[in-house]
């Protein structure tokens, strides 16, 4: 199980994560749920709703539940008419069969698997999906290999949260195979944008000072030097959107 203090590092930067952390392609989120609304869909570790908005514009019907008391706070001012429940992955404060599908976007590496994945066929009705969502910035992108080199030679415990191969994503019995399908996504940044975005990351929120501090000065060299980004107002951040999901086994 990943470090609960970083797990619940969010709500401290619950307004800065809203707005700077990006947003998921409505293709891929479709793909991840299954089945076309208006179904029913639990949003497992919904943050501040960034995937509750694309779920509710597509037109399903979702319920968000979240274990941060900041992150709801963000999610029920920013998300009109619906308020996250609080929960873990590994207890939902729903009943059985109460969706067809359930749904985590930059969650699932938090989640206790083994508490998690029986939880989650029980909450789904027969048929029904869950789906794994990440956005990975696209590092075939120069510049963005070298953001991930500033950033993740800081952050050591990176490794750990990357969603390939598909062996991560092994859930229980209760569920047939796990598919994977992956969608590209672009989002504009400025250059203090793209600071902002990265000062979002539970290894940035969770760092010394110092570190904090090393990370925002990598980042604004690249933006100020590198080739591709030098002198530009703005520019697009490009991500691999990689997604996984299986069907749970009951008649």
């Amino acid at each position: 199980m990943a470090d609960q203090t970083q797990a619940l590092s969010f709500g401290a930067a619950a307004a800065e994560y809203d707005q700077f952390r990006p947003s998921y392609p409505v293709e891929a989120v479709r793909w991840a749920v299954g089945t076309p609304p208006p179904a029913d869909v639990v949003d497992l570790g919904a943050g501040t709703g960034k995937l509750t908005r694309v779920l509710l514009s597509a037109g399903y019907q979702v319920m968000p539940v979240e274990p941060d008391e900041g992150m709801r706070a963000q999610l029920a001012a920013s998300t009109e008419g619906v308020a996250a429940l609080a929960g873990f992955a590994e207890s939902v404060p729903l009943p059985d069969a109460a969706a067809d599908s359930v749904v985590a976007a930059q969650a699932y590496h938090w989640f206790d698997r083994e508490r998690a994945h029986p939880e989650i066929a029980r909450l789904l009705r027969a048929g029904g999906h869950f789906g794994a969502i990440w956005n990975h910035r696209d590092d075939r992108e120069p510049w963005v290999a070298e953001l991930s080199r500033i950033t993740h030679d800081i952050a050591e415990h990176r490794g750990q949260f990357d969603p390939e191969p598909t062996v991560t994503l092994e859930l229980s019995d209760a569920f047939g195979p796990v598919e994977r399908k992956e969608f590209t996504y672009r989002e504009p940044r400025t250059p203090e944008g793209l600071v902002a975005m990265i000062s979002t990351r539970s290894y940035f929120i969770t760092a010394a000072p110092e570190k904090q501090a090393e990370i925002v000065a990598g980042v604004r060299e690249l933006t100020a030097t590198h080739p591709d980004l030098a002198g530009r107002e703005s520019f697009d951040v490009p991500y691999r959107v990689i997604v996984f999901r299986a069907q749970v086994l009951r008649s």
